[in-house]
C-alpha cells in the first residue's frame, strides 16, 4: 500500500505561482563601484538570455516538474507491506558452547566432522528460528567468556558461532564457571531467563563448582536445559581382538542431570547429528515462542526516485537555458 508520512507538505504545491503572482519580481542589474565600458553591455546580454528562459515553455514546465518532485520526496513516500504480528516472547536465552579439546572429536556425523561443527550447523538453525527471544552466546574451555551479549539480532550470534574454533578458550572444560558467567550477565534482566549448556565432557577446570553454580542459578529463577554430546560406544578390533570403544568417556552424564534437575530444566542426550536436531526441536516446544499483540509493517521509503528525477530534470533544464541564452 502507497502512503505519504509527511502529506502535508504537499499543500506547498501553489506556493510557486503565488510567489509569481504576488511578489514583484527583483530587477536584473549589475552594479559595482569601479566604472568598465563593457558592464551595460553585459548587462543587457544578461537581461535578454533571462527573458528568453523565462518565456521558453519547456523550461517553465520542466521547473514546475522539479518543484512537484521535490514536494513528493519532501513528503516522504513509503510502501507499506502486509501487516505482520511481531512474535514477543520477553525470554533471555543463553547458549553456552563448550569449545574444548575434545569438540574436535569426529562422531556424530557421517562426513568426519568434528562435534564443534554439527553443533555450530544445528545450533545455527535453531538460533535462526528463535524469533523474538534475546539471545546471548557464551563459549567456555578452560575458561568461560561472553562471546556475544544478550540481542535480538540472531544473524550476528549465528555469524559468531560459526567462526567459532576449537581451543579458543582453553583445552579444558569449565562448565561451573560457564554458568557463573550466564548469572552475571543476566542479574537483574527481565524476563524468563533460560541457558542451555551444551558440553562433551566433565568440569576439569575453572573455579566454580558446577552444581552449586546450578543452586545459586535456581535461585535466580534461571532454568538450565543441558545437552551432553558424543558418540554411542563402539566394538573395534585391536591388536588382542573385539576391544569396545566408547568415544563419550569423559562425558560426566551426572553432573549434567543434576544441574538440570535443580534449575528445573531437562538433559538431553545427542548421540549424532539427527539426535541433536530432535533436541532443539524439543526444546523449542518446551520453550515455544508465542505471537505478541504488537502489529508491524514493512516500511520501503521511495523519495529516492522523486529526488533523483528532480536532480536530473533540473540538470537537463540548466543545459537547456544555457544553450538557449547563448543561441540568442
Amino acid at each position: 500500500m502507497f502512503h505519504f508520512e509527511w502529506p502535508w507538505i504537499l499543500l506547498l504545491l501553489p506556493l510557486p505561482w503565488i510567489v509569481r503572482r504576488f511578489i514583484p519580481a527583483a530587477p536584473l542589474s549589475i552594479g559595482g563601484t569601479l566604472f568598465a565600458p563593457f558592464v551595460n553591455a553585459v548587462a543587457e546580454q544578461a537581461e535578454s538570455q533571462h527573458h528568453l528562459a523565462g518565456h521558453n515553455p519547456v523550461i517553465r514546465w520542466g521547473a514546475l516538474l522539479c518543484w512537484v518532485l521535490l514536494l513528493l520526496a519532501a513528503s516522504r513516500p513509503q510502501w507499506l507491506g502486509d501487516a505482520v504480528a511481531l512474535p514477543e516472547t520477553g525470554r533471555n536465552l543463553l547458549l553456552a558452547v563448550d569449545v574444548s579439546g575434545s569438540m574436535e572429536i569426529a562422531d556424530l556425523d557421517e562426513n568426519n566432522l568434528t562435534r564443534l561443527d554439527v553443533v555450530k550447523q544445528v545450533a545455527g538453525e535453531f538460533i535462526q528460528r528463535r524469533e523474538g527471544d534475546r539471545i546471548g552466546l557464551i563459549l567456555f574451555g578452560s575458561q568461560a567468556y561472553l562471546q556475544a551479549p544478550i540481542t535480538f539480532d540472531r544473524t550476528a550470534i549465528s555469524t559468531l558461532l560459526k567462526e567459532t574454533v576449537i581451543g579458543i578458550a582453553g583445552r579444558e572444560t569449565a562448565i561451573g564457571d560457564a554458568i557463573g558467567l550466564a548469572l552475571k550477565r543476566l542479574r537483574g534482566s527481565e524476563g524468563d531467563t533460560v541457558m542451555i549448556l551444551l558440553t562433551d565432557g566433565a568440569n576439569t577446570a575453572g573455579n566454580v563448582n558446577p552444581k552449586k553454580a546450578a543452586e545459586l542459578a535456581a535461585q535466580q529463577g534461571l532454568r538450565i536445559h543441558t545437552i551432553g554430546v558424543g558418540g554411542e560406544a563402539k566394538s573395534v578390533m585391536g591388536a588382542f581382538g573385539m576391544q569396545t570403544y566408547n568415544p563419550a568417556a569423559d562425558l560426566d552424564e551426572e553432573t549434567l542431570e543434576s544441574i538440570a534437575d535443580v534449575t528445573g530444566g531437562y538433559y538431553f542426550r545427542a548421540t549424532d547429528r539427527d539426535s541433536l536436531e530432535q533436541i532443539y526441536h524439543q526444546l523449542d516446544e518446551l520453550e515455544p515462542i508465542t505471537t505478541g499483540n504488537q502489529i508491524a509493517r514493512p516500511v520501503t521509503a521511495l523519495y529516492p526516485w522523486p529526488l533523483g528525477l528532480g536532480f536530473l530534470l533540473s540538470q537537463v533544464l540548466a543545459i537547456v537555458a544555457w544553450r538557449s541564452g547563448f543561441g540568442s
